[in-house]
This record gives structure tokens, C-alpha cells and sequence, in this order.
């Protein structure tokens, strides 16, 4: 039962992060939202920070969830159609994705006022960078790990940037995964390149 009212805390909070950013999270709200007390908030979370924290932990594990429960016909895949699959399943039109995705773009902006949120979200930030250098490293293995994770830190940046325009109706959904499979193709390609060069220098 705690454990349901904790949850039910985190998911208001990224709906009402998303609606009304990280500013405009205030806890009376939250309990509304939730349908708890604000008592309870403080019980579980201890201040707003903790809530803070809490969410980008629970949005981050969200959205890992439904960018690996994307295909059910449980056969094997490569890791190049992993990669893709992963990054592309960030760009469904379901609430789900556009209300995480919303909430997630609200936290990372808000780290620029409130420093308490930078150490926790370059955290995740670089477990996410690392699992894209993985699968760029099962696709390109004889590639250094300085580019690989150059790889991966390119792809993420360009995603939660063509996310922020997507979710703002500038980018047409379909054209914004065009996009990144574009950029999957050109990074392997450049990962092979130097593989390429490195072995001709040698």
C-alpha cells in the first residue's frame, strides 16, 4: 500500500512537472494531484528535492521500460536494430511518452536555477550515455571507448534536442525519426571510418 501511494506521488509529480515545470510543482498540488496528503508528500520524500530527485529516477526508469518493451515477438535482435529501436521508441505519440519526455526536458532545464538537481542528472544522463556506447560498441567493437562514448553523447544530445522541438510542434514526428536513423547510420559509419584509419596507420 506504501508503495502504491509512493508511486502514485511520483506520477503526479511528473504530470504536473510537465504541465507546469519544475516551478510550478508545489506540493499542495501534488497532493491533489496524487490524492494524498501533503503530510504523506514529507513522509515519503522528506522536502521538495527529494521529490525532485525521486522523479527523475522514476521518469528515467520509465522511459528505460517502455524503450526496451517495444518489440514482442521475442526474437533476437542485433545491436544496430537495438540502438535504432531504443532511440526511436523515445518518439511515440502516446501520453505516456510525450508527458515523461516533457517532464524530463522540464528537469534538465531547471538544473540551470537549481544546482541540487545537476549531480543527480548528469547521473542519469551518463548511465544512458553509456548503455548507447555499448550497443555502438557491440555494432563497431575494434572502436576506442573515447568514441564510442563521443558517439553516444552525440546521439543523446541530438535526441533531446529533436525531442524538445517534437514535443513544441515544430518537427513532424515522422521526420524527427527519420532523423535519428540518419544519425545512427552516420555515427557507425564514422566509428568504422576510424576503425579504418587506425588500422592503415598501424
Amino acid at each position: 500500500m506504501a508503495t502504491d501511494r509512493r508511486t502514485a506521488i511520483l506520477e503526479g509529480a511528473a504530470r504536473v512537472i510537465a504541465r507546469r515545470g519544475v516551478r510550478g510543482l508545489r506540493m499542495e498540488e501534488l497532493a491533489a494531484e496524487a490524492g494524498v496528503s501533503t503530510a504523506l508528500i514529507y513522509y515519503h520524500f522528506k522536502d521538495r528535492a527529494g521529490v525532485l530527485r525521486h522523479t527523475l529516477d522514476f521518469i528515467s526508469d520509465r522511459a528505460e521500460r517502455y524503450t526496451s518493451d517495444g518489440d514482442d515477438s521475442g526474437e533476437p535482435h542485433d545491436a544496430r536494430h537495438e540502438l535504432e529501436q531504443s532511440l526511436l521508441l523515445e518518439f511515440q505519440d502516446t501520453p505516456e511518452v510525450r508527458e515523461n519526455s516533457t517532464a524530463w526536458g522540464e528537469l534538465r532545464a531547471s538544473a540551470i536555477f537549481e544546482p541540487e538537481l545537476r549531480g543527480d542528472l548528469a547521473g542519469t544522463t551518463l548511465d544512458w550515455i553509456h548503455y548507447v556506447a555499448a550497443l555502438l560498441g557491440r555494432i563497431q567493437p575494434t572502436a576506442t571507448a573515447p568514441s564510442l562514448t563521443a558517439s553516444a553523447e552525440r546521439l543523446t544530445g541530438l535526441l533531446e534536442g529533436l525531442s524538445t522541438r517534437w514535443l513544441s510542434g515544430t518537427l513532424p514526428l515522422p521526420h524527427a525519426r527519420e532523423l535519428v536513423k540518419d544519425a545512427v547510420s552516420i555515427e557507425i559509419q564514422g566509428l568504422g571510418l576510424q576503425r579504418r584509419a587506425t588500422v592503415r596507420a598501424q
